[in-house]
């Protein structure tokens, strides 16, 4: 029989039968404007996108003409939000534990762009995120910073101007020590940790200079490529920005010495709970903040944890962003921001830049993205009340001048998926195949699939404890639960 329906992308529910339309030019007028810039919040302001570009903004009714012009009024317009720490997007588990090293492995070799928490998120205003490695290793994977561009194919999701950048861990996941099952794997201890990166740090330089001498001299066999290394040169190099999980000060102070004898620079400290206690020393060294907003006592290294960790390091001079480290809570970054107004008095406009513009700039992406600019991208959300309230609702969001979420799209959208599913049932029945009886369930062999769930840096724990990867399962990687979070679902 023919298909009851054309093929859209990503296959199934709310996907696309092509990317959206690329307008030459769109003005958005009479809106409040939370530019994330040293303008401020506009109000009755107008903004104009050309050819997926910002190419201005200004306040009062003096705005240009346009192909297609959206009244905003009662409205809020913001940058598109970024989540600095991220695994959505990812084909079944980001942790490489088979060595405490795992230099060589790239996120960006199977980013999925069918996840439907892409979507999701686009319906809370984040355009962007850094999609991680786990944290079981010292030294991970290399990361994927991504545009949510819904319907593409997973290289044309890359956010092609962001810098390099690999994962490293400290604490309990990379030393293994919540582990269910024995094992002899080195590093067990917070010092072993340290002196393994300052060991890979030393076997970089020496395979370096070896590459250097090979080079100048031009005689024998060149060095053996190591792609390991290769990435941990580049880091040296200062070619390759480190985002490091971390909750302990301890540790963060053993990194950072371990760092500054290399001359290299941590780009971000995530998670960092317990930031607020070394922040002069992290604004000195240069590293970023990329934290929780209220996570705390989820594990015992984070029992230090305060909700005012964001402000304190945000005062004391430290580059801060609240990131989700979860598929649902990046539907809300908004509202992880509006804490660091609660949480330490933090004022609305630079609340907004914890998930805007600050973000941007621990990637070394904000020339193009993270605030309001005329020559920036065009990524921005329309809201209907400050986002920065618990009544806003995301009615648009926009990346590069292209609309990729409408909220009346959307609803539309929902009653032809409750359509599709009704006629693909009634395809069934039609079928005359035989039907399973009332409660028979086809048994499923976990160990013949490849498992579509993401494990996280924290605990998201499944009722299935005989799925591969679920934390109870004897071969399980390692999982750090976040308690109070996993209680929500």
């Amino acid at each position: 029989k023919p298909a009851l329906y054309a093929v859209n992308y990503p296959l199934g529910a709310f996907g696309r039968t092509g990317p959206p339309p690329a307008l030459r030019s769109v003005l958005f007028k009479h809106a409040t404007i939370w530019t994330s810039s040293d303008r401020g919040i506009i109000q009755d302001g107008w903004l104009l996108v050309q050819h997926g570009r910002i190419r201005g903004l200004g306040e009062g009714n003096g705005f240009p003409e346009a192909d297609v012009v959206i009244d905003a009024t009662g409205m809020h317009l913001s940058p598109g939000l970024i989540d600095c720490h991220s695994h959505i997007a990812t084909d079944g588990g980001i942790n490489e534990v088979g060595q405490a090293i795992t230099a060589e492995v790239r996120i960006g070799d199977f980013i999925d762009p069918d996840d439907m928490s892409i979507y999701r998120q686009l319906a809370g205003g984040t355009t962007s995120a850094n999609i991680l490695h786990g944290s079981a290793n010292a030294i991970g994977g290399q990361n994927q910073v991504v545009k949510f561009r819904w319907g593409a194919s997973d290289l044309e999701m890359r956010f092609a101007q962001a810098p390099a950048g690999i994962k490293f861990a400290l604490g309990e996941n990379p030393k293994r020590s919540n582990s269910t099952t024995p094992s002899t794997r080195y590093p067990q201890s917070r010092m072993g940790v340290e002196q393994l990166v300052r060991d890979e740090f030393q076997a970089a330089s020496a395979y370096a200079e070896r590459w250097s001498a090979w080079r100048r001299e031009g005689r024998g066999l060149p060095p053996r490529r190591d792609l390991q290394l290769d990435a941990v040169v580049e880091i040296l190099k200062g070619e390759r920005l480190i985002h490091c999980h971390a909750y302990r000060q301890d540790e963060m102070l053993a990194l950072m010495r371990t760092c500054e004898d290399f001359n290299v620079t941590i780009a971000t400290f995530q998670h960092v709970l317990e930031g607020y206690k070394v922040a002069d020393v992290m604004a000195r060294h240069g590293a970023g903040g990329s934290s929780f907003s209220d996570w705390w006592a989820f594990k015992f290294e984070v029992y230090d944890a305060i909700p005012y960790n964001g402000a304190l390091m945000h005062n004391a001079g430290v580059l801060v962003s609240f990131n989700s480290d979860d598929d649902e809570l990046a539907r809300r970054l908004n509202l992880e921001a509006a804490k660091a107004v609660r949480y330490g008095g933090v004022p609305p406009g630079e609340a907004l830049k914890f998930v805007t513009l600050n973000p941007a700039k621990q990637l070394r992406i904000d020339r193009w993205v993270g605030s309001l600019e005329a020559g920036k991208d065009a990524d921005l959300v329309l809201w209907t009340d400050s986002p920065l309230s618990v009544y806003a609702r995301v009615e648009q969001t926009w990346i590069d001048g292209r609309k990729y979420y409408d909220h009346g799209e959307h609803q539309a959208a929902s009653r032809e998926v409750q359509a599709m599913r009704a006629a693909l049932i009634q395809r069934i029945l039609d079928s005359d195949a035989p039907m399973g009886r009332p409660g028979e369930v086809e048994p499923i062999a976990y160990e013949t699939m490849w498992p579509r769930y993401d494990i996280y840096c924290g605990g998201h724990v499944e009722d299935d404890h005989d799925h591969p990867d679920h934390p109870d399962h004897p071969d399980a990687p390692e999982h750090a639960g976040h308690l109070g979070h996993g209680e929500e679902h």
